[in-house]
């Protein structure tokens, strides 16, 4: 397939690898692959997003499809309108937490199911290079205001009454997130937002809007710490995943997030399942097995959590990677769900952030993902998979092998030639040691 349509979205530089005349052909063929007579489009802060909206809109007008845009608004917020009023198709205009010169297409059909390169993409990819330009002035389309709406929604999943007093720093990284939280937060007076980056702005002045990245976090942290908040919360570009920052103003790992969300979920629904990916585990299957839940591991990547959580009819799914996803959230990820289920845990235990992760930290050592750049991924993940013959060994999403006190998962890239190194272990020299072994074993080839 062409450049621009990756594993998961469609998505490149603008104006050079993805433009109006290429918006438009995808809007008419994502209008033609799914028979679409409506669909709600909605986009992100980026200075090119609107003009791709428009030609987007306009493709799809030329095929015979009503348009809603619902405005600059969160990818779950596209989401939440999709499920929620019963839209056919969806489209949110983001590049998510890239730099300012990416932007692109997250395409949904009915029931909040997304298009990717195993459905989808490829079949709208082949009508697209069938589709032609025609010169366009600015549709007429429908407009609708989702923020009260969203807002009550999210709110549904806290009881808003035992959300204690905290200070909480949060950075919105010049993307949506800021209009987003002050809609939500102001039905939580007890709450005293610190805001950082509240003002979208597509050229992302402060820092990146991806915050897995150390130096995208210094700001926040240091806020914490300034100002001795209770915590912080950081969110991407398209303000679908949000990232936790404790009181002593260190970054929580999405994994250990996942473990609490599995705490803050089963607390009120026990017995239920929950899906969380392959990459680091045992932090979540002790967090499932302590409150009474049922555990399924499962391939990483969104679409392929959404398809599980659907087969399974799990009520929680999570990702190390910071995307968290609820079955009466249309089984679609959410970055302001997990923020205010983090605050109604903090205030039923009564504790700080950092005490909430703690035992958790001390327990299970992580090595981070460590990514690797390498020529063959399949064929180095087979040889090393061979490796450790008396290891528990798992080929669920490359190859992950367990030993009681220690494991590592190594997963090829969707889209990229690498390898994904994650290790956990009971003891940092523990963690280290084998850490350090693997990545001679990758050196080596």
């Amino acid at each position: 397939m062409e450049g621009i349509f990756k594993a998961y979205d469609i998505r490149g530089t603008y104006p050079n690898e993805l433009n109006e005349e290429k918006a438009y052909r995808i809007g008419r063929a994502f209008v033609k692959l799914l028979n679409l007579n409506e669909l709600v489009i909605g986009h992100d802060a980026r200075l090119s997003s609107p003009s791709l909206v428009q030609a987007f809109s306009a493709g799809a007008k030329r095929e015979g499809c009503e348009v809603t845009n619902v405005g600059m608004v969160s990818t779950d917020m596209v989401y939440f309108a999709l499920g929620y009023y019963g839209y056919p198709g969806a489209c949110m205009v983001t590049a998510s937490h890239n730099p300012p010169q990416y932007n692109g297409f997250k395409l949904l059909k009915e029931n909040v199911i997304p298009l990717s390169g195993d459905s989808g993409l490829p079949e709208l990819h082949s009508l697209y290079q069938k589709m032609d330009f025609s010169p366009y002035s600015p549709p007429e389309v429908k407009t609708r205001d989702i923020y009260e709406d969203y807002s009550r929604f999210v709110l549904s999943f806290i009881d808003p009454s035992l959300i204690l007093p905290m200070k909480v720093v949060m950075d919105a990284g010049n993307g949506v997130a800021g209009l987003i939280a002050r809609q939500v937060f102001s039905s939580l007076p007890q709450i005293e937002i610190l805001p950082l980056n509240f003002v979208p702005d597509g050229r992302f002045p402060s820092h990146e809007p991806n915050p897995l990245l150390p130096e995208n976090r210094r700001e926040i942290m240091e806020s914490v710490i300034r100002n001795k908040a209770d915590l912080g919360i950081a969110w991407d570009g398209d303000a679908d995943r949000c990232f936790f920052i404790d009181d002593r103003g260190e970054f929580v790992d999405g994994y250990f997030i996942t473990a609490l969300l599995i705490e803050a979920i089963l607390r009120k629904f026990p017995g239920e399942k929950v899906i969380f990916d392959n990459r680091l585990i045992w932090a979540n299957l002790e967090a499932t097995r302590r409150n009474n839940g049922i555990s399924i591991l499962n391939r990483a990547g969104h679409s392929f959590i959404k398809a599980r959580m659907r087969q399974e009819n799990a009520i929680f799914g999570g990702e190390s990677s910071g995307h968290y996803y609820f079955r009466e959230n249309f089984f679609a990820d959410n970055g302001m769900i997990p923020a205010l289920l983090i605050l109604e845990l903090l205030s039923v235990r009564k504790v700080k952030m950092s005490e909430l992760v703690g035992p958790l930290k001390s327990r299970y050592h992580i090595s981070g993902e460590i990514n690797i750049r390498v020529d063959e991924p399949s064929r180095l993940i087979e040889k090393i998979s061979r490796q450790f013959p008396g290891g528990e060994i798992s080929f669920l999403d490359g190859v992950a092998v367990e030993f009681p006190e220690w494991r590592f998962s190594l997963r090829p890239s969707q889209t990229e030639p690498l390898v994904r190194l994650n290790v956990e272990a009971l003891s940092p020299g523990l963690l280290k040691e084998k850490t350090s072994l693997i990545l001679e074993l990758i050196k080596r080839g």
